[in-house]
């Protein structure tokens, strides 16, 4: 998989069964999909629009048309593929103009501001058939906080897993069979990775704009008030975490130049063998590997960095049907059958993710590490998490609230604000952009 692609998949970012069942369709032609907005036969033409999955999954996606199509006569499912750069402004776009696709991928930060206008079709109603297959944390970030219903169809899954150098492990007097698991552990061994690197090599890269606000959550720490309108994360549990993060870059922890790099930059130190510690997704495992072999070869894998209570985020992708679909019960019939859980463990082992029904996961494939590669511990691991694991980021927290907010946490590591004056900062700054 082009090092390109892995990207899109982790960053959107993005886990069975010994007899696999579909999940989701039974009678091929049925005629009711459980919601006045998507009722109707299973029939006629619609449109399925993916995010930059052509070429590398072309034969997969195509196939999966295919037999939708055998199995419901008289369907004709039309694939659109459109470039992650500029899908936003394309889909907000095609939005305003009601002419949205009958079926659209997107996770939910991206999709949330178009259901903030009630878009979506509800699939806890339309779907409440298939609601209890898939793994209960994925169906939920689909959800606003706030409001009642959910208005997606989970598919495909990350968690992340802890990669870490054991060559610049084992220099810093480290431990390399036993990588931190938490925070408190995480920042421990960065330091010390740094110290022993002076400066050719350090323990962690900050990636605040992809981490910050996660790892508030995995400490438990309140993003958002129930009315799902107030962020609150300004409490002392994080002003305490922030103050780590603030001695930890002030003593060397991280790389000088590293405070606004992104989650790229942070895969090109690791694979230059420049940093010790890379907490991310698995499939850049084959990233690593394709592009750093000998970087890959040192490479061990463990769980995903947590809080004291062991809480584990996942990221998610979904497919959702437009309240102005013209054939929304084939829409759906069709997204039900994309994500079931035999297509979904088929495309699980074209690609490193995770599916998001429960049925695949209990598939030996995500259990099985007897082949004793990196690459199948980093899988079983990540699938163990993801059974308990949430989205823990409210769907409220889009591009323009992670810019104001990490804008105020670079501050406070560059000494410009106290910790306590960013997050307060930050979060009057989420509000106003919330309240408009």
């Amino acid at each position: 998989m082009p090092a390109s692609r892995g990207l899109r998949l982790a960053s959107l970012a993005l886990v069975t069964l010994t007899s696999v069942t579909a999940c989701g369709l039974g009678n091929g032609n049925a005629t009711d999909t459980g919601s006045s907005g998507a009722k109707g036969e299973v029939k006629g033409q619609i449109t399925f629009q993916t995010l930059q999955l052509k070429p590398v999954f072309t034969d997969y996606i195509e196939g999966v048309i295919v037999d939708f199509e055998k199995k419901n006569p008289g369907t004709d499912v039309k694939w659109v593929d459109i470039p992650f750069q500029g899908a936003q402004e394309k889909i907000t776009a095609d939005a305003a103009a009601g002419a949205l696709p009958d079926v659209v991928n997107l996770n939910p930060q991206f999709a949330q501001a178009l259901q903030a206008k009630g878009l979506f079709v509800d699939t806890d109603e339309a779907a409440a058939d298939v609601k209890g297959e898939y793994v209960p944390g994925a169906w939920s970030a689909f959800s606003v906080p706030g409001k009642p219903g959910s208005y997606g169809l989970p598919w495909y899954l990350t968690s992340e897993v802890t990669m870490y150098n054991k060559g610049l492990l084992t220099k810093a007097g480290l431990d390399a069979d036993k990588p931190p698991a938490t925070f408190d552990e995480l920042l421990a061994a960065g330091r010390k990775v740094s110290a022993a690197g002076k400066g050719a090599f350090y323990g962690i890269h900050p990636a605040l704009e992809n981490r910050f606000v996660t790892d508030l959550a995995k400490q438990g720490v309140p993003l958002l008030a129930d009315d799902g309108k107030t962020w609150t994360f300004n409490t002392p549990a994080a002003e305490a975490y922030l103050t780590k993060l603030v001695d930890a870059y002030r003593s060397g922890v991280y790389p000088k130049d590293s405070l606004t790099q992104d989650h790229s930059k942070e895969t090109e130190a690791y694979q230059a063998g420049r940093i010790g510690l890379f907490p991310s997704g698995p499939n850049f495992l084959k990233i690593i590997k394709d592009n750093a072999k000998q970087i890959a070869d040192q490479t061990g894998v463990g769980p995903q960095i947590t809080g004291t209570d062991g809480v584990t985020n996942m990221s998610v992708m979904g497919l959702l049907v437009p309240k102005s679909s013209k054939n929304a019960a084939t829409a759906l019939a069709f997204a039900k059958f994309v994500t079931n859980a035999e297509n979904q463990l088929r495309f699980s082992k074209l690609v490193t993710i995770l599916p998001s029904t429960t049925a695949s996961l209990k598939d030996p494939y995500f259990s099985d590490t007897s082949d004793g590669t990196v690459e199948s511990k980093a899988r079983a691991i990540s699938a163990a998490q993801i059974a308990k694991a949430e989205n823990l980021v409210p769907v409220q927290y889009d591009e323009r609230i992670t810019k104001a907010v990490i804008g105020k946490v670079e501050l406070a590591l560059q000494g410009d604000l106290t910790p306590k004056q960013a997050l307060d900062q930050a979060v009057a700054a989420a509000n106003a952009i919330t309240a408009k």
